[in-house]
């Protein structure tokens, strides 16, 4: 009976050790690229629903839109970085000012971010709408608007709207009429002139990710939003 050297016993330990460890690697991978691929189709789905099942209430044709008296204007940067006009925030603002100088719309809520003294997106809208020949007695700053679900919560809530019309770009229009819809409030919603292919591909990205996060604040965080006392008369 031939027995093994210490040294062999050693190289043997070795090698097995390496073999469990490429073993657990590969486990370790293929965990890894079950959650990325679990979560890359959660994402997909939540998507495809939120689109779905509000692509019916977003219009293109502004002769086809219902009116309504109060239009929800949602914020967004004046400026892109470096300084030149974001076109997210140019074709919105033209937008509404053409829904209401045809008579889609009476009133505006101009909803967005006023996290500091040199960023405050409702005051940019009120005047960039004001250039294009909107009344400043018909728009209605919302400074607490900082996201989405807060802009069409406190419409509900502290505005004490019910029936509004949604402006914005289609993709983010998506977003916002599935937050009305869970929230009881009857909205339409059209869709600004959308911006070139390619032109911000971050924000595309941002809005996919944001729809489920939209779901899971609708249906289970619900997130806390900044509540006050004003009202449209």
């Amino acid at each position: 009976m031939t027995t093994a050297r210490p040294a062999d016993r050693v190289a043997a330990r070795r090698r097995l050790s390496r073999r469990l460890t490429l073993r657990e690697g590969k486990r370790m991978v293929k965990r890894v690229l079950a959650v990325v691929f679990g979560g890359v189709l959660v994402v997909l789905c939540c998507n495809l629903w939120v689109v779905q099942s509000t692509k019916s209430q977003i219009y293109f044709d502004v002769h086809r839109l219902p009116a309504n008296d109060v239009g929800l204007v949602l914020g967004t940067s004046k400026y892109v970085k470096g300084g030149k006009d974001n076109l997210f925030f140019r074709y919105r603002m033209e937008a509404t000012a053409r829904l209401w100088k045809e008579g889609k719309v009476k009133y505006l809520i101009l909803s967005g971010n006023n996290d500091s003294e040199f960023y405050n997106e409702p005051v940019d809208m009120q005047n960039a709408l004001l250039k294009l020949g909107v009344p400043s007695d018909v728009m209605i700053p919302d400074y607490a608007g900082y996201r989405t679900f807060d802009s069409v919560l406190r419409c509900k809530e502290v505005f004490k709207q019910h029936h509004i019309t949604i402006i914005s770009q289609n993709f983010h229009n998506a977003r916002a009429l599935y937050i009305s819809n869970y929230e009881g409030i009857s909205a339409v919603a059209f869709a600004a002139q959308d911006v070139p292919d390619g032109y911000s591909l971050r924000t595309l990205i941002r809005e996919y990710l944001a729809r489920p996060l939209a779901m899971l604040d609708v249906h289970l965080l619900r997130p806390q939003t900044e509540m006050g006392n004003v009202q449209i008369k």
